[in-house]
């Protein structure tokens, strides 16, 4: 893998490999400049093209790209089509799970075995709706057999929201009240998204959780990141079964 990047840090099996692209190498420009794989933000198309070709052959895995929509839909992992969809799963081997962020809340999923894998890509809307939960049902394991890592992210003292946001999660489960602390402008809040995750994780049963320690806005050489930027690129995080 590219020294570039990064990887989960959490006792996987052996088979279960795992990639965290930035924006650093890669051939954008502007303000996608590095290592844009988003090809919805603007970018130039053979930009975006070649980075993904790269990180395909780097990785030696195929990814399944998904067009996003902040839904709680989860599919089958596809690497011959972009479905509309906002996690994946696979039990084969070298298709790889793929999630695009920049700012939200990139989830991987593995059993305990090995034998399926999951990416999910949680903003705050589908955090909320259960894209969580979701994923979860989709690998067909008790939540205790399961292990997750959260990506890198918005971190809780850069990710403002609205009393209305608080509201909504508060009214799901009386718990995420923790995730809210005051903002210094009135009547808003910080939130900590990665225990936002964590709590929902822990409600579905999967308790041995990982990450969560990254923020995308503080980051600017290695993240991209839309509250920070506006118009920007996005990363990948990337779950696969090797052979």
């Amino acid at each position: 893998m590219s020294p570039l990047w990064i990887s989960a840090e959490w006792p996987a099996p052996a088979n279960v490999r795992t990639c965290i692209t930035t924006r650093r190498g890669g051939c954008s420009q502007g303000p996608w400049k590095g290592f844009n794989l988003g090809s919805h933000v603007g970018d130039e198309v053979s930009h975006v093209a070649a980075n993904r070709a790269e990180l395909q052959r780097v990785l030696g895995c195929a990814p399944a790209w998904l067009n996003q929509t902040h839904s709680t839909h989860l599919v089958k992992a596809d690497a011959t089509q972009v479905l509309d969809a906002d996690a994946s799963w696979t039990n084969e081997r070298n298709i790889a799970c793929t999630v695009m962020t920049a700012d939200c809340l990139p989830v991987l999923f593995c059993n305990k075995d090995g034998t399926r894998v999951a990416a999910a890509h949680a903003g705050w809307r589908g955090l909320l709706d259960g894209i969580l939960e979701q994923t979860i049902k989709g690998m067909g394991s008790p939540g205790y057999s399961l292990m997750a890592w959260l990506g890198p992210a918005i971190g809780p003292q850069e990710f403002e929201v609205g009393p209305e946001v608080r509201a909504a999660f508060i009214s799901a489960d009386a718990q995420s009240a923790a995730a809210f602390l005051p903002s210094a402008r009135a009547g808003h809040y910080l939130a900590d998204i990665y225990l936002l995750a964590r709590q929902r994780l822990a409600n579905a049963g999967v308790t041995a959780v990982y990450g969560g320690d990254l923020c995308t806005v503080s980051e600017p050489a290695r993240y991209f990141s839309y509250r920070r930027d506006g118009k920007t690129g996005r990363f990948a995080s990337l779950i696969w079964l090797r052979d």
